[in-house]
């Protein structure tokens, strides 16, 4: 192996000064090894004090063709970045070659958006003549009409609803409270599930202020809505893989398109950060592009 003294000097500097686990120690020792892999490779000698920046671009370029994801990529760069880091501190190399080296751009995945079709067409599959039906339709308008996550629609409870207001007072992650308006329509369907459903059924003293129940009286659990919306979708003939957190990308996605500001989106989904929500920009972003293709005239091809 290349760099054996120094891999192994890194190993102990790795335990023993920075305390880390053995999972994180095997990552920068495997990323250090990929490294000196690639210089045997291209049967190169070079000693530690010579590699170049040139060099480290070099051998990034060959994982990325080799097929590793930008994530990857940047994890390895990581990992070398704390290797050279070490080889200085021990005074091994007078300069640090990756100072410079920079970091593939990581895409972020864009989630699964329903148009507002899908969504009718979902809302269309509710069997109203069964018990559940009635509240179902209030559980998707709610998850589509508030921007919930899952967690927050089971623990919803009716004193949390501010109907007459046209708000809801959500607690989310961290027992962070937020005030989410909620649409006109959510409002109808969940009076119309408690007047005709909840209000009939036997609950269970620990659930009598949750909103939605299961038969039994019970909250519903997380499952159980993933299964209520599963089996919508596949009523509805939707293909796309569509979960409860469908709903609330959704619910934002529509809402920029719509030309709402994003910090009100970002207050509404409780985001910490506007960052994680400019992930909807993007696919606005994405739907005005698709809008000047389809058209704009000097889109179309000639």
């Amino acid at each position: 192996m290349k760099w054996k003294a120094e891999i192994n000097g890194f190993r102990s500097f790795l335990q023993l000064e920075k305390g880390l686990s053995i999972q994180s120690i095997e990552a920068y020792l495997s990323d250090v090894t990929k490294l000196a892999q690639y210089f045997e490779s291209i049967q190169s000698d070079i000693a530690l004090s010579k590699i170049k920046l040139n060099d480290l671009r070099d051998f990034i370029v060959e994982i990325a063709n080799i097929g590793l994801s930008s994530r990857s990529q940047s994890r390895i760069i990581s990992g070398l970045k704390a290797f050279f880091d070490y080889l200085l501190l021990e005074d091994i190399i007078l300069d640090n070659p990756t100072e410079l080296l920079e970091s593939p751009k990581l895409s972020r995945k864009l989630p699964v958006v329903l148009s507002l079709f899908e969504i009718n067409e979902i809302i269309a599959a509710i069997d109203l003549s069964s018990n559940e039906g009635q509240r179902n339709k209030a559980i998707i308008e709610t998850l589509y009409g508030s921007g919930l996550r899952v967690s927050e629609l089971i623990g919803l409870k009716q004193s949390q609803l501010l109907s007459d207001q046209g708000f809801v007072r959500v607690i989310g992650k961290g027992d962070k409270e937020r005030i989410v308006p909620l649409g006109g329509e959510a409002r109808k369907q969940i009076a119309l599930y408690i007047e005709n459903y909840r209000n009939h059924i036997n609950i269970q003293s620990k659930d009598e202020d949750v909103v939605f129940l299961n038969r039994r009286g019970a909250a519903l659990s997380r499952v159980m809505i993933f299964t209520i919306v599963k089996d919508l979708c596949k009523k509805a003939g939707i293909t796309k893989n569509v979960s409860p957190h469908t709903f609330r990308h959704s619910f934002a996605t529509h809402l920029v398109e719509g030309g709402a500001d994003l910090r009100a989106v970002q207050e509404m989904l409780g985001h910490e950060s506007i960052i994680t929500t400019e992930i909807y920009t993007h696919l606005d972003r994405e739907y005005l592009r698709d809008v000047i293709t389809q058209f704009h005239p000097r889109s179309k091809q000639q």
